[in-house]
């Protein structure tokens, strides 16, 4: 029992006597990565700074800075582990995670996604930072790009961060990729109004606005669209500047609007309202009808005589006559 006692007794000493050789590299191993930390941070603002002024790429700058500063850590952590002693254990824990990165990538499968979607993203995208763009049904201009997600802020002041891999795999449009948007709205003139005539005014609106966009690459133009129940439609395109999205090119939009209305009304062509039809089914011949008039102007009571007016006589009943 009592050589049983000795030899733990030894090994606790060996033990403890091995720790404390191993301290000073223990020491200097997390002194190391701690120094790495604050050099990764200084070195990545450092090329931050100077990559994000030079780049037009902003987004590619970001993107670059941050790979750096994650490369400057593993290289302080691997430096630390090799000054204490620990370079096996270095190896064993890479290949350990060598091994197990296909059971974590069934596990965290969607963060795996995102996180090399983001990779992708970086160097082959279809936007820039403040670039108005629409995924799935999320519209907003772009923020910034990160690992794992994308980050719009929408018009109406929400914060959206959309997946990597759903930015990758599904459809984006680019409204402000060029610049230019081509809008569209139907105007609808009475079937009596001549077609051509309402067609010259509307391309006049469209001709004068100097907000419109006008060159041999964006044409803005009138053409029919529809025979519809109550109305001939036409149909007006017209581009405008999208560099301002969500004010400058909605303005735009809302002006042409207004002052095709105005120019149509000023020309003296209809813009009538819907027609609606009224069927009677079964033994039903006809629906009681009332007609009231009013004293606005041009009211269908001005028609009257100034006896029907005073009465108030209904103009389709025949006054009676004294006998």
């Amino acid at each position: 029992m009592e050589d049983e006692v000795k030899g733990l007794g030894t090994v606790f000493i060996d033990y403890w006597n091995q720790f404390l050789e191993a301290v000073p590299g223990l020491i200097l191993a997390l002194i190391i990565i701690v120094v790495g930390i604050f050099i990764a941070r200084q070195i990545a603002s450092f090329f931050g700074n100077k990559i994000l002024g030079r780049m037009e790429d902003p987004l590619m700058g970001r993107f670059l800075v941050t790979s750096l500063r994650l490369l400057i850590i593993i290289g302080a952590v691997l430096l630390g582990l090799r000054a204490a002693g620990l370079s096996g254990i270095a190896g064993a824990l890479f290949g350990a995670l060598g091994a197990s990165a296909v059971i974590l990538g069934f596990a965290f499968r969607d963060i795996g996604e995102n996180f090399i979607s983001g990779i992708i993203l970086a160097f082959n995208r279809p936007f820039d930072i403040n670039d108005t763009i629409r995924v799935v049904d999320h519209f907003g201009k772009v923020k910034s790009l990160q690992f794992r997600y994308t980050h719009i802020k929408t018009f109406d002041g929400k914060d959206v961060y959309i997946p990597n891999s759903d930015v990758l795999t599904e459809p984006v449009q680019n409204y402000t990729a060029d610049g230019f948007i081509r809008y569209d709205f139907v105007v609808g003139i009475a079937y009596e109004d001549d077609i051509q005539g309402a067609k010259e005014v509307i391309q006049h609106v469209l001709d004068h606005n100097e907000l419109i966009i006008r060159d041999d690459d964006h044409i803005n133009f009138v053409a029919e669209d529809e025979l519809a129940a109550s109305t001939v439609n036409l149909r007006v395109y017209f581009w405008v500047n999208t560099k301002d999205f969500r004010a400058g090119a909605l303005q735009v939009r809302g002006e042409v609007i207004r002052d095709i209305k105005n120019a149509i009304d000023a020309n003296n062509y209809n813009l009538p309202a819907d027609i609606t039809e009224i069927k009677l089914y079964g033994s039903e011949r006809d629906i009681p009808l009332r007609i009231e008039f009013d004293n606005t102007p041009n009211s269908e009571a001005e028609n009257l005589p100034p006896r029907a007016q005073k009465k108030g006589v209904d103009p389709g009943k025949p006054e009676s006559t004294p006998q």
